[in-house]
């Protein structure tokens, strides 16, 4: 059974839902002010944890530290480029086969998963030639 949500945790549910692509709590804050929701900072930060928890938002952590939070139904995967950092989505999914498996064979109730690559851009990999270029 699924506890009561707070009203703040159904304004953020509603925003989240709005948005087409996923956002820094600290951006959804602003965004929430802008619609005259009235709560603090860590109020949104509260109701973001609670909502993870339940498994109705999904949290994408960049290799800056900063966390995203969007919809779980938003089954998106990303090329992350370390030098720039922009992320670029991937629309297919290989390890939705996998997820089925480790549900059904360990009986684990997953809300969803994340795979993220980092690596280097092709723009950051042609600034990096010629100038000592780091390889593997």
């Amino acid at each position: 059974m699924k506890a009561r949500r707070t009203r703040s945790q159904e304004q953020i549910l509603t925003v989240l839902a709005d948005l087409n692509q996923a956002i820094s709590a600290q951006n959804l804050y602003v965004k929430l002010r802008e619609q005259q929701h009235t709560m603090g900072l860590a109020t949104v930060y509260r109701a973001l944890e609670a909502l993870k928890l339940e498994g109705s938002i999904q949290v994408r952590t960049l290799p800056s530290g900063e966390s995203l939070y969007s919809p779980v139904q938003q089954d998106r995967h990303h090329l992350t480029c370390l030098q720039c950092g922009k992320s670029m989505a991937i629309e297919q999914c290989p390890v939705h086969d996998l997820e089925a498996h480790l549900n059904q064979s360990h009986q684990f109730k997953i809300f969803y998963h994340t795979l993220e690559f980092f690596g280097l851009c092709p723009r950051c990999q042609g600034e990096g030639e010629g100038e000592g270029a780091v390889s593997c």
